[in-house]
């Protein structure tokens, strides 16, 4: 409670710091990935909406927060942050319905998804003492290896670096192996052969230069997994109702761009690794009825023991 009310008082102070609040944003990748570039938009938009009012400043590659970014926004040891969803301690199992694999399998499924998940998401973020401001999309996650894979039998040497627990299931139920790594010893780990594969998208392999160590990509668009932007809600309750107007407006212009550069971003990548010498391949028809399977039996699992407002997000997904 106590550093609650520093954290408000803080807010308050600076809000009223020659009438300009200004707030630091964490953002978790580096300045030239996608979800970074469209923070340092979103902070263009609240400055130009709320007439200079509010000036927001992007700290790209985690330089303001290292570990948990729900504890870091709630603690205040950060006003806002960026975050991975379904790699976030602390979410439950409602951060993990974006990675549920192969539940979503278009853009636009991901974003209906994700617009049924919404009162869920802001529910999970309150409870952590933060407003979720906008979410968006990663391109597709598949699968990088060193051999094609046109059925889950080319699984059996596979050991894939995963993101979460749901890939990590998957991998195992594909008939490989998961070991679970921080992003940046995947690269280093690859040449070792500690691991032989990676769960991720095109924009993360071309980032990772993933072509240097492995060959194939295969398109099986296992998940569209979010990254979402949060604010603690002490430095949000200090904001005028003015300012508040014009950062939800920054908001819901930036999400909606953001969403057309993730499509043209999974493009650009894959080209990028076609042009190295990458080979991809769409999932073969085996393959996608063998995994559809896997997914299935995955999301049944998942939904055993969740909530109701889970479940009625599944049941109005399918209609």
């Amino acid at each position: 409670m106590m550093k609650q009310l520093l954290v408000a008082s803080i807010a308050t102070a600076t809000l009223f710091a020659g009438g300009v609040t200004k707030l630091d944003l964490n953002a978790k990748y580096g300045a030239n990935n996608f979800h970074t570039k469209g923070a340092e938009n979103f902070a263009k938009l609240v400055d130009k909406y709320s007439n200079g009012t509010v000036k927001i400043t992007v700290h790209a590659g985690s330089s303001l927060v290292k570990g948990n970014p729900l504890k870091a926004v709630k603690d205040g040891t950060a006003p806002m942050t960026d975050m991975f969803i379904p790699f976030t301690a602390g979410g439950g199992k409602v951060f993990g319905i974006s990675a549920l694999p192969f539940v979503a399998n278009s853009y636009d499924d991901a974003f209906k998804l994700y617009q049924l998940s919404k009162p869920a998401y802001d529910a999970v973020a309150k409870k952590w003492n933060q407003k979720m401001l906008y979410a968006v999309s990663w391109p597709p996650s598949g699968i990088y290896t060193k051999h094609a894979i046109n059925s889950t039998a080319d699984f059996k040497d596979v050991k894939a670096r995963t993101y979460d627990k749901n890939s990590a299931t998957f991998v195992k139920m594909a008939g490989g192996n998961a070991v679970a790594l921080p992003w940046g010893e995947v690269y280093s780990a690859l040449q070792t052969g500690m691991v032989n594969g990676v769960v991720t998208s095109s924009a993360s392999g071309k980032d990772g230069k993933l072509w240097e160590v492995l060959s194939h990509f295969t398109k099986i668009n296992y998940a569209y997994p979010l990254q979402a932007v949060t604010i603690n809600l002490d430095y949000w309750n200090a904001l005028s109702k003015e300012q508040q107007a014009a950062m939800l407006k920054a908001a819901k212009e930036t999400e909606a761009a953001q969403w057309e550069v993730s499509k043209k971003e999974d493009a650009i990548a894959l080209k990028t690794l076609a042009d190295h010498g990458m080979k991809i391949a769409e999932a073969s028809p085996e393959l996608q009825k063998q995994l559809a399977e896997v997914g299935k039996k995955m999301l049944d699992e998942y939904l055993k023991d969740a909530g109701d407002d889970i479940k009625k997000i599944f049941a109005a997904y399918k209609k």
